[in-house]
């Protein structure tokens, strides 16, 4: 198997453990590891409604969300100047505790298994409600009403669109007896509820990559002792074997349309970029060099695709035309840049860069062509942008372990996501649902 380093050719071996119980595990503990020192004041009222149980799922979600996005400091109850149900907001009193939003919930009880939740957001500096919605619902949905409820809120005040909706998919390793292995790919909500298996096997999985319409999962499996493509239907749990090709079948990334898959293969001789056309199965060499090229991405307007080649001596990033063409190469600082990931707005590249000081991810502005880097960590790879690109998260090494973080892209939020058992690698965050 041909290397760049430890991440890029390798695709990594994930590792975790499974034993789930369903829908009230979570599968990862988050810790925010560094905050914005003038995060925004906003009070969460304690939930009001006839339904407490439902009432306590949502409240103890939204406050989660709200805390880890790193964005907001929730004020502590006791300096509430109102207690109880609200009728009518003193915006003045509130104000002058610091509070800046403030976000009243109610739950109640509409029928068998059905509830209305009902939420207003009050914007304390200019003295007026910000918004209010209702959402009827059932039980079995209360943390995705409470995921909204969060999208809603981080939005009206951040101006970005939420992502405590959207989910992670990665690969873990569970060691059986006799020190055998066991890989799973696996997704989970973006708080590490809601754990689920899509495919296990005693072989690597690899490279996990989301269709754009979240209903699809394509990933490098080695079960047939050899590396290949295979796609699977989240929902039906149906897979299919795209790319079986003598050598390399790895890396896969899904066009912004969904009709296409780049991929790294290696049975022209060297690791090149081909394009596959998903319904036909028809490849298309894209690129062809005596070097590596490797780890696709699509630009989000499909008209590009980024890429990591050693055609310089050293990995670089590099960018080609979706027909075909000479690459132009991105990135020049260091002597290692991989594992590129373009923001849903198409104005920053993510990546795993080293100078000397080990493997960190870094950030390029496209078009300011500036790089900057964002972690301080020894060995971190594997970046994926959230899809409002307010978040990257990557695998890094800590306490001699694998483990998720995540960091803004303006570097000054950061959290890390540990698995409850085990260890975890290379994640990849899902599109907006």
């Amino acid at each position: 198997m041909i290397l760049f380093k430890r991440k890029t050719f390798i695709f990594l071996t994930f590792v975790t453990s499974l034993i789930f119980s369903a829908q009230s595990h979570a599968l990862l503990e988050i810790e925010i590891t560094q905050g914005v020192e003038s995060a925004f004041p906003i009070a969460i009222m304690p939930i009001t409604g006839d339904a407490p149980i439902a009432a306590t799922l949502i409240e103890s979600v939204v406050y989660a969300n709200l805390h880890r996005s790193g964005f907001f400091s929730i004020v502590d109850k006791q300096f509430y100047p109102q207690q109880g149900k609200i009728e009518q907001v003193d915006y003045d009193r509130w104000r002058n505790n610091g509070i800046e939003a403030l976000l009243t919930m109610n739950v109640a009880a509409a029928g068998a298994d059905q509830y209305r939740v009902e939420f207003e957001l009050y914007d304390l500096v200019r003295k007026k409600r910000a918004l209010g919605h209702g959402i009827n619902t059932k039980k079995n949905l209360m943390r995705k009403v409470a995921h909204k409820i969060s999208d809603v809120v981080f939005e009206s005040i951040t101006g970005v669109k939420g992502a405590f909706s959207t989910r992670i998919a990665y690969v873990s390793e569970l060691r059986e007896a006799k020190n055998n292995k066991k890989f799973i790919l696996q997704i989970a909500d973006a708080d590490g509820f809601n754990p689920r298996t899509v495919y296990a096997s005693p072989k690597q999985l690899m490279s996990p990559a989301w269709s754009p319409d979240g209903r699809r999962l394509a990933y490098v499996s080695f079960e047939n002792e050899r590396s290949e493509i295979f796609v699977q239907d989240l929902s039906s749990g149906t897979r299919s074997k795209l790319s079986s090709a003598p050598g390399i079948n790895s890396a896969p990334a899904w066009s912004p349309d969904g009709s296409y898959l780049a991929m790294t293969l290696s049975s022209g001789g060297n690791p090149d970029i081909y394009i596959m056309e998903v319904g036909s199965r028809k490849l298309r060499k894209l690129t062809n060099h005596h070097g590596i090229d490797t780890e696709p991405a699509w630009s989000p307007d499909g008209r590009f695709i980024l890429f990591t080649s050693n055609r310089s001596g050293a990995p670089q990033i590099y960018q080609i035309a979706f027909g075909g063409g000479t690459p132009k190469r991105l990135t020049f600082e260091g002597n290692y840049n991989a594992a590129p990931t373009v923001s849903a707005d198409g104005k920053y590249v993510s990546m795993v860069h080293n100078s000397g000081q080990g493997y960190r991810i870094g950030i390029l502005d496209l078009q300011r062509n500036t790089f900057r880097l964002l972690t301080d960590g020894n060995l971190d790879e594997g970046p994926s942008f959230a899809p409002n690109g307010s978040m990257i998260i990557y695998s890094t090494h800590h306490n001699n372990s694998t483990v998720l973080s995540a960091v803004s892209a303006d570097g000054r939020v950061r959290q890390r996501l540990r698995l409850q058992e085990g260890k975890v690698r290379e994640p990849a965050w899902s599109p907006f649902r």
